[in-house]
């Protein structure tokens, strides 16, 4: 159970930087909770946020590692605490940041997993086109290829952020930060037949600025798209896990395949760090030398 005052002290803590970070509610929530365990971790130690010291987070890391979590998980959750006692610090409630002297733990650059260009269209071609969810899911499904796409901004497109005469979408992403991203001729014909013969059956003669509709007329919930790519994904006999996010790193990284420069692709993402991107990078080196082993005289 977590301490009253430590609960005050995180409400603040996250109300500060909602307001000078602009942060979304799943970020918040994130934050929140990596506190919350923190906190209730401290109790059972019988000491508060406010009094921790640095030997209190280094217990509380090494039992986290203990319990399962990776390295990078525990990365995470130093850097959250990290945020914590620099505001702490900042507003006077602390005299010293107990985090400045703990390393963070070593990581490992893990790829992101992809999946390639075939198993893509193996997805793409199975959702029913003679249904309004079926032509729906089809054309989020283009959109969300085409556009490398946040799963978060898909669901929440209005249909005035789309311009069909220069196909383009306007998508506000993280920090509210808004950006203009192509959508190729393929997805545009795809969402053109979507508003013109699926999303009047869903709208049912209601009204809502939502683009995509739930059959109810409502704004998707990021889980049902989901399990209606998971279900697509199983169909279509992709073995390994696919999410949309799995989708967002196939975009990235097939544009790298083709060509793209790497400052293009992030302005695409949505990406305020070069060095976010830059992982893609390694992902379409990894299959340069696949092609170059299999197709070099001297590979």
């Amino acid at each position: 159970m977590i301490i009253k005052k430590d609960k005050i002290t995180i409400d603040n803590y996250l109300d500060a930087i909602w307001m000078e970070r602009g942060l979304s509610k799943n970020s918040l929530y994130s934050y929140g909770r990596d506190l919350k365990i923190f906190s209730d971790w401290l109790e059972k130690q019988k000491v508060s946020l406010l009094d921790a010291s640095r030997r209190n987070i280094q217990m509380f890391l090494s039992h986290r590692f203990e319990q399962g979590l990776s390295a990078r998980t525990t990365a995470r959750q130093l850097s959250c605490l990290r945020g914590f006692y620099c505001y702490c610090l900042r507003e006077k409630k602390i005299i010293a940041d107990p985090t400045v002297l703990i390393d963070n733990p070593k990581l490992g650059s893990p790829l992101p997993k992809t999946l390639s260009e075939s198993d893509v269209d193996a997805i793409l071609a199975i959702p029913n086109l003679q249904d309004a969810l079926g032509l729906r899911d089809k054309a989020m499904l283009e959109v969300l290829y085409a556009s490398g796409l946040r799963i978060s901004e898909l669901v929440s497109l209005k249909v005035h952020e789309v311009n069909l005469r220069q196909g383009i979408i306007r998508v506000l992403g993280k920090g509210n930060k808004e950006r203009l991203v192509p959508l190729g001729e393929e997805a545009m014909n795809w969402l053109q037949q979507y508003l013109k013969d699926s999303r009047p059956i869903l709208l049912n003669e209601l009204q809502s600025e939502v683009l995509f509709l739930s059959k109810r007329a409502k704004k998707m919930t990021r889980q049902t798209f989901w399990h209606r790519l998971k279900r697509y994904a199983l169909d279509a006999k992709v073995s390994q896990p696919v999410s949309p996010h799995t989708l967002r790193h196939a975009f990235a990284t097939h544009l790298l395949n083709h060509g793209a420069d790497l400052r293009v692709v992030q302005l695409l993402l949505g990406h305020s760090d070069l060095s976010t991107t830059q992982i893609y990078t390694h992902v379409a080196n990894s299959r340069m030398k696949d092609l170059h082993s299999e197709h070099h005289p001297r590979g």
